[in-house]
């Protein structure tokens, strides 16, 4: 490990754009932006078949089927550092009067548990995940979205050698999960946070970094209708969820992000450079949460179901991905609402 970190000294900044601030421009030959066409939403007809996914996306039974008083079960699934991020989102989950009280959220994510662990059936990984979300009071079939972050394990080659390996693994786990999960509407991904001030080989620079490329590419070829990825059963046997990027959650360490500012000091991780401290699991939580309040295939089912309909009969809200604006629940929720029933179950 010291041998690395000689090699390999911490830095507050490795000189790269954020892959959403690349429009117009590339990243070792690869175009930027989240999605196809250099651009930062997805295209109108794979939104739009978003959208009427989460319309799916309603309180079942143990059994699958729509209950009044069922559960929506949302997963988090990937490695410690998302086990830490997510433990954080559910306490904002929990504290959060406005969201929908069918909600149960289960944190997967589990420690030194990679992608390659992830992306197969051999390991106690997803096993490990049923039993969570049995004690949670939930069935497989009650899952109806979950929210992916992950990365290989040390990386060392050079670009697009990981990435094409990480994209492999992130292929087979989304066959993982429409297997396991029959009624799994959405999945949501984010790439790693900033991996600069790592000090051990678990996931440095620029690989951090290159693993948003292999997100992109997942989404971006489900757009393009792959079959390995199909999520229509109209169109074949379904081998994924609906895929959309979640919050995209890199920036270039000390240097504020265009859009919304966010940074990364050496402070918001632990003594190896590479697990988040309190601040950096603030940091990823908050940006979780603020997204599943505001994106409309997520804030319909995750918000108080009186919210949501408010929310989305507002005239701001527009159709058109590109025209998306976002209304704060809290400015949609009545007084005479606070409790908004009981509130939602969440478990570790």
């Amino acid at each position: 490990m010291a041998e690395f970190a000689r090699k390999h000294p911490p830095r507050d900044s490795i000189g790269c754009s954020p892959i959403n601030e690349l429009k117009g421009s590339e990243y070792r030959g690869e175009e930027g932006g989240l999605y196809p066409g250099g651009q930062n939403h997805p295209p109108p007809e794979h939104y739009g078949a978003g959208l009427q996914r989460a319309v799916g996306v309603v309180p079942r039974g143990p059994d699958g089927a729509p209950a009044d008083d069922g559960k929506i079960g949302l997963v988090g699934i990937g490695l410690s550092n998302t086990n830490s991020e997510f433990q954080v989102f559910m306490h904002l989950v929990s504290e959060f009067e406005a969201v929908n009280p069918a909600l149960v959220v289960v944190n997967g994510a589990q420690p030194r548990k990679s992608a390659e662990i992830m992306e197969t059936l051999r390991s106690n990984y997803w096993p490990t995940i049923d039993r969570r979300v049995e004690q949670s009071g939930l069935t497989n079939a009650q899952v109806q979205a979950v929210w992916i972050k992950s990365s290989v394990k040390q990386p060392s080659q050079e670009f697009p050698i990981e990435v094409h390996k990480f994209y492999a693994c992130l292929v087979n786990t989304m066959h993982i999960l429409a297997e396991r999960y029959p009624n799994l509407a959405v999945a949501y991904l984010s790439s790693r946070a900033y991996g600069g001030y790592s000090e051990i080989p678990l996931s440095p620079e620029p690989h951090a970094y290159e693993s948003g490329f292999a997100v992109k590419w997942l989404i971006r070829d489900q757009i393009a209708g792959k079959p390995e990825l199909n999520f229509d059963p109209a169109k074949g046997p379904v081998r994924s969820p609906w895929l959309q990027w979640g919050p995209y959650l890199w920036a270039d360490g000390v240097v504020p992000r265009n859009d919304n500012g966010l940074t990364y000091v050496r402070e918001d991780v632990i003594w190896d450079g590479v697990h988040p401290s309190p601040s950096g699991r603030e940091k990823v939580a908050g940006l979780l949460f603020d997204f599943m309040l505001s994106e409309r295939t997520a804030s319909r089912w995750f918000l108080h179901p009186d919210i949501a309909a408010r929310s989305l009969e507002d005239p701001m809200r527009e159709a058109d991905a590109d025209m998306q604006e976002d209304v704060s629940p809290t400015e949609l929720l009545d007084p005479a609402d606070s409790g908004a029933g009981d509130r939602p179950r969440v478990t570790t």
